[in-house]
């Protein structure tokens, strides 16, 4: 068991050169710019290796251009942007990052077809779930058609409903979604009737 261990161990050291290859900029072939904020160097063979949309926006003719070559991914900003393309390189992402960013990253997996970072980013979410984030887990669950995040969050809006609707939160909530407010308030009547 210990070899096995040992050899994995060994794996990941190995691949971590990846990382070491994009925080030191090594030989990139691409800047990625952000909505907001500079470009972050990186390399080609990486993203589309990561990404089929991503490989797609890379091979389009308009993409087929010198080293210094820009492509840009508008809905993030700068470290959202930087937290995906370590997560590429890495596969995960420190706890502070995934804290700061879960919801960018799952809607920019869901996007770019990342399904390792979605199926992480969905678990951080279920993880860290409670009263405080319920509305907003089931915010991003709709836009990336997450079931299972929609149910474990309207779950906990329901048990939770009497702490959440009387909040100015929930108000601006229903404003901006009076299609997941009417979901709740059925889910809330079809309960009742059991």
């Amino acid at each position: 068991m210990k070899e096995v261990e040992q050899g994995v161990q060994n794996k990941i050291g190995f691949l971590d050169s990846f990382v070491l290859a994009f925080r030191e900029g090594l030989h990139t072939d691409i800047l990625v710019k952000p909505g907001t904020g500079p470009a972050i160097p990186a390399h080609k063979a990486i993203l589309a290796t990561r990404s089929v949309i991503l490989k797609t926006m890379l091979s389009s003719d308009e993409c087929k251009a010198p080293a210094n070559e820009t492509i840009t991914l508008p809905e993030l900003k700068h470290e959202e942007l930087k937290c995906l393309l370590e997560f590429l390189y890495s596969g995960s992402l420190a706890t502070d990052d995934v804290e700061k960013h879960a919801y960018s990253l799952l809607i920019a997996a869901d996007k770019y077809d990342i399904g390792f970072l979605r199926e992480f980013c969905e678990q951080r979410l279920l993880e860290s779930l409670d009263s405080a984030n319920a509305l907003e887990v089931l915010e991003v669950s709709g836009v990336c058609s997450s079931g299972l995040l929609r149910k474990q969050a309207m779950n906990c809006i329901i048990k939770n409903l009497e702490f959440i609707v009387y909040t100015e939160r929930y108000e601006a909530f229903a404003i901006k979604n009076p299609h997941l407010n009417v979901e709740i308030l059925r889910t809330l009547m079809e309960m009742k009737r059991f």
